[in-house]
């Protein structure tokens, strides 16, 4: 699946949203600057978080989709089962580079624990028991919907980056809701190389203004079944901590 080149649409949103990562980072570096060692280095790690993987991923995965989507369609599982692993392994890199921004604590002038971007610096320990073991039902869900709606790539990268906003505002609603475009960006890429490596002709019915109005609630009711469970063993059979441990 393409994005349709002659529409300037997408382009003209990713230009917003960058504007908006820019003067987001500029914000937080002059308060860093106003504050003390601990917000200078936590806006130090945010900015590598940004070069990695939005800028320099999102470069990658726009330069060679094409590429990858041939490679992809070629592989023989089920396009569903291809989506969600996709999916998952793009949220595993975003991790392992978050985590480690958070281990580069020492090295910009901090203790471990005084300035982070995750709630843990041991990087399974994060993954299975915070991030992306919450990740996977919506990958799953996101999944079921492209089986029945063909959404655009972007519509998907836009869609599920507002969705990371939503997970983001559960534990912080002020940071989500100022951070707004660079969680758009985070979540946003995990799932866009995926959803264009779709193959077209699966079948699904073009959707609606109000099929992408609905997506996001109805791609958490369709990963409650899943996330429930996970949630309850998470806090109360292995009663891992919720929140930043170091």
């Amino acid at each position: 699946m393409r994005e349709p080149k002659s529409s300037p649409l997408p382009r003209l949103i990713v230009g917003i949203l960058f504007a908006g990562v820019i003067l987001t980072t500029g914000f937080l570096c002059l308060i860093a600057l106003n504050s003390g060692p601990a917000e200078i280095a936590t806006v130090k790690m945010v900015f590598g978080l940004i070069v990695l993987w939005v800028v320099l991923g999102g470069t990658l995965m726009h330069h060679f989709r094409d590429r990858v989507r041939e490679y992809i369609q070629r592989s023989s599982p089920d396009w569903r089962v291809k989506f969600v692993l996709f999916t998952t392994t793009l949220a595993l890199i975003e991790e392992a580079i978050a985590v480690l921004m958070t281990n580069l604590a020492p090295f910009l002038g901090v203790k471990v624990g005084e300035a982070y971007l995750t709630a843990s610096t041991n990087y399974l320990d994060l993954i299975l028991f915070h991030s992306v073991v919450v990740f996977v039902p919506l990958f799953i869900a996101w999944a079921v919907l492209l089986s029945r709606y063909d959404f655009s790539p972007f519509a998907v990268f836009l869609l599920f980056g507002l969705t990371g906003i939503v997970c983001e505002a559960a534990i912080n609603p002020a940071g989500a809701i100022f951070g707004s475009a660079i969680w758009i960006f985070i979540y946003g890429l995990m799932a866009y190389l995926p959803a264009y490596c779709i193959p077209p002709d699966r079948g699904a019915r073009k959707p609606l203004w109000y099929h992408h109005v609905l997506a996001i609630p109805v791609a958490f009711l369709i990963a409650l079944p899943l996330l429930l469970p996970i949630i309850y063993v998470l806090g109360h059979v292995l009663q891992h901590p919720p929140r930043m441990h170091f």
